[in-house]
């Protein structure tokens, strides 16, 4: 074993012993969830997801709705994060008589940090935690243009967290971010940081070769050169997977996602942009039938594709056939096909110039944003967590993944709607709305900003209530949505890459940490 990896092993052996030491002792209760919480925010908790379910479940079975162990917002956070469906009615006695929220918080900005992260977790219909998120956000923003705490850490910590809540944050972008707060933290724990950067360093190292893996297999199709209309980004494609998966048990189907919405983003350009509706039906037509011979009158460029999206899931099969769920593939043909035709729906509505009805738009969007084909392509290769059920559950679309599919088309819709109507394309919900409702685009995109948070309160709501699927599928569901705040928040950052993005993908994949 190689001296880093042994250090790694100790370092998690010390980390273990720390939270079994702790965990039958009450008073130690809230440093142990301390710990717990900088775990997940410096992004080792796949060193340690046992020793964390026992922990939580220790927690829940000894307080249930009624923790007392200080940090209560920090416990809320988890617990729910984690499928513990605890009470909000715990913050009630934040609030004096008279509605409002009491003084102390004024003072304690950790303390108003930590409550402002809680709210993020809540239900439709939660009415305390929608007033404490209006309350802790308006007081951090006070706080955040604070002279006398201007360039101070905190005061960047809390702008960090107004533009992006933890709960949105993708782990890994939010772990790079941490280590050095962390770090300026007097009381951090030496192991746990030494641990979190070697980690992360090694962890970096798997990936680079993965893209560099896949990037061999995207660059064999030449595709700038063979598909110069359709947009060549399979190193933004694997940074999107990396989003919403970065252990290292999933590598395999980390590396299919990243093909599979490369080849998602080529269909895209090709049914949206290039293909006339005689060449769709055909290519809709071929790839019903899975098979090369049935290319007659398919232009040479579809014809590619296709050839790209039978090798990208032959490479797949034979992964699965060694582990005996070779059959797993066939759900994700299944998505593939209503994808497509969702697509088609569109190409033709665009040649007719119709506008549909809100209603229409949706169902046929709500699939065409890709999300459920991408979730069921992502549970590919991802182990015996994945049967035949979470497949058979994901299709019939279920309220957990149709928020998360809604989020989706919404956020794509805000930021694409004014570019995609300068060309034939099929009118965007935004613009079905406008019509339907007489009322300024302005108006919508408000609307469809709150739908967004309506749709966050949903998956919320559903990941706690969800019992068809275990965690590591609803966390999915979940990264999806995260992948979308960080692509799409504000602008199209994946059609039109930026700086921001860049700078994400180096951090992530080229730059490692130093010790």
């Amino acid at each position: 074993m190689k001296q880093e990896d042994q250090t790694v092993e100790d370092l998690k052996e010390e980390v273990k012993k720390e939270i079994l030491r702790a965990l039958n002792i009450h008073a130690e209760h809230m440093n142990l969830l301390k710990l717990v919480d900088a775990v997940e925010r410096l992004g080792i908790d796949y060193y340690f997801e046992e020793d964390i379910k026992q922990v939580l479940q220790h927690f829940y079975d000894a307080y249930g709705d009624n923790w007392n162990g200080g940090a209560t917002s920090v416990w809320f956070r988890i617990m729910r994060q984690h499928g513990f469906f605890v009470s909000s009615d715990i913050f009630k006695s934040y609030k004096e008589k008279d509605g409002a929220f009491k003084e102390p918080l004024e003072s304690d900005i950790e303390g108003l940090l930590e409550f402002y992260e809680a709210t993020y977790l809540r239900v439709p219909g939660e009415v305390i935690l929608d007033d404490a998120l209006a309350y802790t956000r308006g007081r951090l923003d006070d706080i955040s243009k604070d002279p006398s705490l201007s360039n101070s850490m905190i005061s960047k910590h809390i702008q960090e967290a107004l533009k992006q809540p933890l709960h949105k944050r993708v782990p890994r972008i939010e772990a790079l971010c941490y280590i050095p707060f962390y770090e300026q933290q007097k009381s951090h724990n030496k192991c746990l940081l030494k641990l979190a950067k070697l980690g992360f360093n090694q962890l970096q190292s798997l990936h680079k070769k993965e893209l560099s893996q896949i990037y061999k297999w995207w660059k064999g199709f030449d595709v700038p050169t063979n598909l110069p209309y359709a947009r060549n980004r399979l190193v933004e494609c694997y940074f999107w997977s990396l989003c919403v998966y970065s252990e290292p048990q999933y590598s395999e189907s980390r590396m299919f996602l990243a093909k599979f919405l490369s080849m998602e983003t080529l269909l895209d350009d090709t049914y949206d942009a290039y293909g006339t509706l005689e060449e769709l039906e055909l290519f809709t037509e071929a790839i019903k039938r899975w098979s090369m011979t049935c290319l007659d009158g398919v232009p040479k460029s579809m014809q590619l594709i296709y050839r790209m999206l039978l090798d990208m899931y032959g490479d797949m099969e034979k992964i699965l056939i060694k582990m005996g769920k070779a059959h797993h593939l066939n759900y994700s043909r299944e998505a593939m096909m209503e994808y497509l035709g969702c697509y088609l729906k569109e190409a033709r509505w665009a040649n007719a110039r119709y506008i549909p009805t809100v209603e229409e738009h949706k169902e046929v969007t709500v699939v065409s944003s890709g999300y459920k084909n991408t979730l069921i392509a992502s549970f590919a290769a991802m182990g015996d967590v994945i049967t035949d059920d979470t497949f058979k559950w994901a299709l019939t679309m279920p309220p957990l993944t149709r928020a998360c599919c809604v989020l989706c088309r919404l956020m794509d819709d805000i930021v694409t709607h004014k570019e995609e109507q300068q060309r034939m394309h099929v009118a965007s919900g935004i613009e079905c709305y406008m019509k339907e409702h007489d009322v300024t685009e302005q108006h919508v995109h408000d609307l469809f900003n709150e739908k967004v948070e309506e749709a966050w309160k949903e998956m919320n709501l559903e990941s706690l209530r969800c019992k068809d699927v275990e965690m590591p599928v609803i966390t999915r569901v979940i990264n999806l949505a995260r992948a979308m705040d960080v692509l799409y928040k504000n602008k199209d950052h994946f059609t039109h890459v930026d700086e921001e993005l860049i700078n994400h993908i180096k951090s992530l994949v080229v730059d490692a940490i130093v010790i």
